[in-house]
């Protein structure tokens, strides 16, 4: 007899499961808090998350979620400060970084000197890495 396809289930692999994943996130995250900002191990370092999480994210080796055929109105409006922050990142880069003109990353970095503070960025900025490359 032929079961149909509405009864199964596709199982989720052990590996992208919470208890997996957060203490994996807990311990690349304290790896890279050891690391300075902006320096060139911190930058390798991210470039390697971040692309093994690109690469996750465009294979299929990630089940997704369902995601909503169009953004809500609310949803449109997180875009503008989004979008404001990046457009001021880029115009501040482009014209040149300075200590009279400061890119956006350059003003956090302060908040970063500190090894728990660097370690918690590292760890939302994979979280949220990840919860971009399941939908």
């Amino acid at each position: 007899m032929e079961q149909s396809s509405e009864l199964t289930v596709e199982i989720a692999q052990p590996w992208v499961r919470p208890v997996v994943l957060v203490p994996v996130f807990v311990l690349l995250s304290a790896v890279g808090g050891l690391f300075r900002s902006f320096s060139l191990e911190a930058n390798l370092y991210v470039l390697a998350i971040g692309g093994t999480l690109f690469w996750l994210g465009l294979s299929s080796r990630v089940p997704r979620r369902s995601v909503p055929l169009r953004l809500s109105r609310s949803g449109l409006w997180w875009l503008v400060p989004a979008l404001t922050l990046a457009i001021v990142e880029l115009v501040t880069f482009v014209r040149g970084s300075s200590y009279d003109y400061p890119t956006l990353s350059l003003l956090a970095d302060p908040l970063f000197e500190g090894y728990l503070a660097r370690t918690a960025g590292y760890f939302g900025w994979v979280t949220a890495f990840w919860g971009l490359i399941r939908r």
